[in-house]
């Protein structure tokens, strides 16, 4: 009995016949053999090649207008497809579009399953028009940043019609206004808006994190610097492949899936689906999920230049002191001349001034090959101000920051020095804020005692034992506070005695109860204020909010003693330290983040940043685009967790930096050796 014969598939397209291939594959258990023909454009060969098949294809696919038009083949009216699928009635002729929704909406959901968050927030620019409306209509769900070329969809009529519940009846009726207008009046609309969108739209491309489009739609479109960007595709060869990751394409997410040797569209998919139905011709949806499960077809996610995510983050930053308008102008110019009374004015003045982008941060990289980039947001008010002023005023500025951030692009967004405390630290912002929001201290608890045990290691006065435990006395004041409480429940593990200091005494004796529920390591005090026991102390954290209160008497501190002033402002004003040269004071843990870091100055060295804003960093790269830590009180298991994860992703501790920048190890070796005199003097007149 003789083999019966492949059912024939026939693809039509408009683009360009290089491409046209005869082959012969297996789908759904049938054989096929499929056969590619291009007409450069040609409306009138397509039409003629849809009759001469009529008779022996099983099935015909239609396609290529719009790529056609991009590539510059064809510039005549988008409606003549419509022509060309009317050229027979003998089979069915599909363009593919039933297929093709589905296929786009799965690739989005897919990716956005797979790599939670992935698209939040993307800038995104689409190219091309309503070939990509599933796509856009469902990347709409995770970012309102998209700019289109196309100058109809510039009107956002589908997310207006979507959004009102009188005129969003379905998903694709979003689009019938635009399919149905004549081609004449697109035209009119097109042009000159066309070349307006048109150079709108490139100049977002530069900025922008995913590019929407088929790959002639990129090539006819211009779009040359794609480095760093998520392709959204569809029908990518492996040439193609290979060419975007010239371009240095970070992703490229290829909507239709490609089960054979030879790329082909999602149209020929469904015509050959068409061609093992009934003789209907027509797929229902029960049809397609059918044949999209047996045939084990999947959206693919391809990585041309290797695997990798890149993620973006904001930070918010203020002026600590007036000092800051040195360096920012045309502050920096005014100030140079200006009064003390014309200073203050501009500080009372900066604290009203709209949130301004302070720096553009690039080149982090996580040694996983995620990678961040993220924008320091300034808030004009000083601590002096930002008191002066009610909670709510801060938080204005806060969600007005937040904004700009969710304009750049943002995914998270962590509040940095003061702005962290004011308030309900965080609480009421994290929940009226467009991004998720992080104040960072969990890991500025984590990063504080890191730098304060680096800090005993190095000064080498205090014991220490095999495995790094404190065999001595700590301090922690401002323990009832959101990081000293923290930095008390971490201490009370690796020493031997510590003192908890606040004025809140219901606070501290809570918190005390509950250490030693946990069995801790070390003997709890507690104490109203630090002055009696502060001669005994071999480490002070100092966690504070009190904006330049004076905390403690560093003239009552034991010589070589380390103070890890964690507090923003500082407990500790420069005057204070520069009393006692032989105590070791450091500005809490900064982080050295991975990579060659590009950021504007912040009082660090190159590449160190503050740890509530490494957290938010850590986050990033770790795509954990969530609330993580707001609120007074902070969880102890965050803590642990954000240092692994800092650890995972390269975070380092830095050079300890104090007062006056980082500590040299002679410098060090001075603390020590001054430490070590004066203890001998007080030995002797105690002797």
């Amino acid at each position: 009995m003789p083999k019966p014969s492949p059912t024939l598939i026939v693809h039509v397209s408009l683009t360009g016949s290089e491409r046209d291939y005869d082959e012969y594959v297996t789908f759904l258990h049938h054989d096929f053999r499929i056969v590619r023909m291009g007409t450069n454009g040609d409306v009138a060969a397509a039409e003629a090649l849809v009759g001469k098949w009529a008779d022996e294809a099983d099935a015909i696919a239609v396609t290529g207008i719009r790529e056609a038009r991009a590539a510059g083949l064809y510039d005549g009216e988008l409606e003549a497809i419509e022509r060309v699928k009317r050229a027979t009635t003998a089979v069915p002729v599909t363009d593919g579009h039933a297929l093709l929704d589905v296929l786009q909406e799965w690739a989005i959901r897919h990716v956005q399953t797979e790599m939670p968050g992935y698209f939040n927030n993307a800038r995104t620019v689409v190219l091309g028009g309503v070939n990509h409306d599933r796509t856009t209509r469902i990347l709409r769900e995770f970012t309102s940043n998209l700019e289109f070329a196309d100058p109809l969809l510039r009107l956002d009529l589908p997310a207006r019609l979507d959004s009102n519940p009188v005129l969003g009846l379905a998903a694709n009726v979003g689009m019938w206004p635009i399919r149905r207008l004549p081609g004449e009046l697109k035209s009119l609309i097109k042009t000159p808006g066309g070349r307006i969108s048109n150079a709108m739209a490139r100049s977002a491309a530069r900025n922008c994190d995913v590019v929407v489009a088929t790959y002639d739609e990129l090539t006819g479109f211009g779009l040359e610097d794609l480095a760093g960007k998520t392709v959204v595709s569809s029908s990518i060869s492996e040439d193609r492949l290979a060419e975007l990751a010239g371009r240095g394409v970070d992703m490229v997410l290829d909507a239709t899936p490609q089960p054979f040797h030879v790329t082909v569209v999602a149209a020929v998919l469904e015509a050959m689906m068409l061609a093992t139905v009934s003789s209907s011709g027509d797929l229902t949806n029960d049809d397609l999920l059918d044949m999209i499960v047996s045939a084990g077809l999947e959206p693919r996610v391809l990585y041309p230049n290797g695997p990798k995510r890149k993620s973006r983050f904001a930070f918010v930053i203020h002026p600590l002191s007036q000092k800051f308008f040195e360096v920012v102008e045309p502050l920096a110019t005014i100030t140079k001349v200006a009064p003390p009374v014309v200073v203050d004015a501009i500080e009372k003045a900066m604290a009203y001034a709209p949130p301004f982008t302070y720096s553009h941060v690039t080149g982090i990289t996580s040694p996983t090959g995620a990678e961040a980039e993220g924008w320091l947001i300034s808030v004009g008010g000083t601590p002096k101000e930002l008191m002066a002023h009610s909670p709510e005023f801060t938080y204005a500025r806060l969600l007005a920051a937040a904004e700009t951030a969710k304009k750049l692009g943002a995914q998270v967004m962590g509040l940095g020095a003061f702005t962290k405390v004011v308030g309900d630290a965080g609480v009421t912002v994290a929940k009226q804020s467009v991004l998720p929001i992080t104040t960072g201290n969990s890991y500025s608890a984590s990063g504080a005692l890191w730098a304060a045990h680096d800090a005993l290691s190095q000064l080498g006065l205090t014991e220490l034992d095999e495995v790094g435990r404190i065999k001595g006395k700590v301090m922690v004041v401002g323990a009832s506070g959101a990081i000293g409480s923290v930095c008390a429940r971490l201490l009370a593990l690796s020493s031997d005695e510590v003192w908890l200091v606040s004025p809140e005494s219901a606070k501290l004796l809570s918190l005390k109860h509950d250490i030693e529920r946990g069995n801790p390591r070390a003997e709890i005090h507690v104490a109203a204020t630090p002055h009696e026991h502060l001669g005994e102390m071999d480490l002070i954290v100092t966690a504070t909010s009190g904006a330049g209160k004076r905390i403690l008497d560093i003239m009552e501190v034991k010589p070589g003693c380390v103070i890890t002033d964690v507090a923003r402002p500082l407990d500790l004003s420069a005057e204070d330290v520069a009393k006692r040269p032989d105590v070791l004071v450091v500005e809490s843990g900064e982080i050295t983040l991975p990579g060659d870091v590009k950021m504007k100055n912040i009082g660090l060295p190159k590449g160190v940043a503050y740890a509530c804003l490494a957290e938010t960093v850590v986050l990033a790269l770790e795509g954990r685009y969530e609330t993580f830590t707001v609120g007074r009180n902070i969880e102890w298991e965050k803590v642990k967790e954000i240092y692994k994860l800092g650890l995972k992703h390269g975070m380092k501790l830095a050079t300890i930096s104090g007062i006056n920048g980082v500590f040299t190890a002679e410098q060090i070796a001075k603390i020590r050796e001054l430490a070590l005199e004066r203890r001998a003097q007080m030995a002797a007149v105690n002797s």
